[in-house]
């Protein structure tokens, strides 16, 4: 009889170790989080694409990708599940070159499974009509330009708090053990409504509000007041034109939510765009 209320918990715990003998354990890989800005960027060259370039040659290569992108933000929390997904081209007014642009990545459906089961008791739903978005495909495949990693995507539900996101997070830090390449795709200053669109190619640009914010934004992750980053409504109006809607700024909560403490912060693009948009990555590693 004492037995009985451990026997849940000792259900997950077997498939705890069921879950680690099937991913043999690798060094931990790096965790980022990408500024992705335009869907242009998948076929421009500019700074920010070399950005991207070169933070990859000190990457080991992974097994495979989870990215959560900005643009898959759905009710309840979902995983692509496909073997073969498909490159979306979520956005309008772009010139022809960039919808016949694909990034032909293989899926991985085993290691949507294992996300699933990991984010436990969390309900998570296998889709298998999503694909791979653009805040995924366009800086991934400056990454991996060969296509040849394979790559999964988890939503971000939009009725859990910042909180809950970081929560959430940390639960996937076991696939960082396992060649697994995490990656936030956002953008930490993202205020469509006020883009400088007369200025957008100013170099390093930003109102004064914006440069606020990403002062603001350096000084909390570089003190690692991670507390404070989560909790961004709290940081000032100037935070709150940053910020105005969650969507973009989610992806780096998941990044910092994988962060263990003693771990090393690089930033790279770290610019300001058109007055009120942020190309800033980031890199953490061990």
């Amino acid at each position: 009889m004492g037995v009985v209320p451990f026997l849940p918990y000792m259900s997950s715990i077997n498939e705890l170790d069921k879950l680690q003998a099937e991913l043999p354990l690798t060094s931990k890989m790096p965790i980022l989080f990408l500024g992705h800005g335009s869907p242009m960027n998948a076929i421009e060259e500019n700074e920010f694409v070399v950005g991207f370039r070169n933070v990859a040659k000190k990457l080991p290569k992974p097994k495979a990708i989870l990215c959560v992108s900005a643009h898959y933000y759905t009710n309840g929390t979902k995983v692509t599940a496909m073997a073969k997904p498909k490159t979306i081209h979520d956005f309008g007014g772009f010139p022809k070159a960039l919808y016949d642009e694909q990034y032909p990545a293989p899926g991985d459906p085993k290691l949507a499974g294992e996300t699933k089961d990991l984010l436990k008791p969390t309900p998570v739903a296998l889709d298998e009509s999503w694909g791979l978005d653009h805040g995924a495909w366009t800086v991934i495949k400056h990454l991996y330009p060969k296509a040849d990693v394979p790559v999964i995507q988890l939503s971000i539900d939009y009725n859990k708090s910042p909180e809950q996101h970081f929560e959430l997070a940390k639960q996937l830090k076991n696939l960082r053990n396992k060649g697994i390449l995490i990656i936030g795709s956002g953008n930490i200053i993202h205020n469509l409504g006020l883009v400088d669109f007369a200025n957008m190619h100013k170099d390093n640009y930003g109102y004064d509000w914006a440069i606020e914010a990403n002062n603001l934004f350096h000084k909390r992750l570089l003190d690692n007041d991670l507390a404070g980053l989560v909790a961004y409504g709290k940081l000032g109006k100037a935070f709150q034109l940053a910020v105005p809607t969650p969507d973009h700024y989610l992806p780096l909560i998941y990044t910092l939510g994988l962060k263990d403490k003693n771990e090393k912060v690089e930033l790279f693009n770290d610019k300001l765009l058109a007055g009120s948009l942020s190309m800033t990555s980031i890199k953490i590693s061990a």
